[in-house]
């Protein structure tokens, strides 16, 4: 799905240095914001709280992010660039199904010192009814970096009705895997996404160039 992993690991509340001024950054704001969501609560979680253990003034943090709720997400942005990045990357004799699954996989990857805090994060997503709507944007953005990559594949235009329902397929197969994941503590996030990226991919198999409308 919408894998925002971070190279920031450490989610503590920040402590400023004496005479220094703190560094901040969008990862790390996430980071100090989702260890508070998950102990203290959401709606119960102001920006001021996360400003304060940050170690930022307030309009600092409203630099990095217009609201409460888009800051779970991170730098989401970037790594829409890193999606489209590597859908670009794999050749074009590699069938777009399988395209897909790689690039599915690939993109949810989380490395094992990230594993806690991105279960942190996927639980509020999914979980926390006010973040439901922004989710909905996010999803939106998501699904047509996919759907503009079909669409390429299909010679069709992204808003076509064939790119955006592998969109709609690949969002829902990714957010299955991760209410899997997040059921089961034990389970393996890459092969749950692997599983669902594959089911998917055998009705994409389908799709040709030479099926699609031109």
């Amino acid at each position: 799905m919408l894998s925002m992993t971070t190279k920031q690991s450490d989610a503590r509340p920040h402590r400023p240095t004496p005479g220094r001024r703190p560094i901040s950054s969008r990862a790390r704001i996430s980071a100090v914001a989702i260890r508070l969501f998950s102990t203290r609560g959401f709606d119960e979680t102001s920006v001021d709280d996360i400003a304060e253990a940050a170690g930022i003034a307030r309009r600092t943090l409203f630099r990095y992010y217009s609201s409460k709720n888009e800051i779970p997400w991170g730098e989401f942005d970037a790594h829409l660039d890193e999606l489209r990045e590597l859908l670009a990357r794999i050749p074009d004799d590699i069938p777009m199904a399988d395209a897909l699954v790689e690039a599915l996989v690939s993109f949810n990857r989380v490395p094992p010192e990230e594993i806690d805090n991105h279960r942190r994060r996927m639980s509020l997503l999914l979980g926390v009814p006010a973040l439901q709507a922004h989710s909905m944007i996010m999803y939106a953005d998501w699904r047509q970096v996919i759907a503009g990559f079909c669409a390429a594949r299909l010679h069709m235009r992204p808003d076509d009705h064939l790119p955006q329902t592998v969109g709609w397929l690949s969002l829902g197969a990714a957010l299955a895997a991760y209410e899997q994941w997040l059921a089961h503590p034990g389970s393996d996030l890459e092969e749950l996404i692997e599983t669902g990226a594959r089911a998917m991919a055998d009705g994409v198999a389908a799709l040709t160039a030479a099926d699609a409308p031109r």
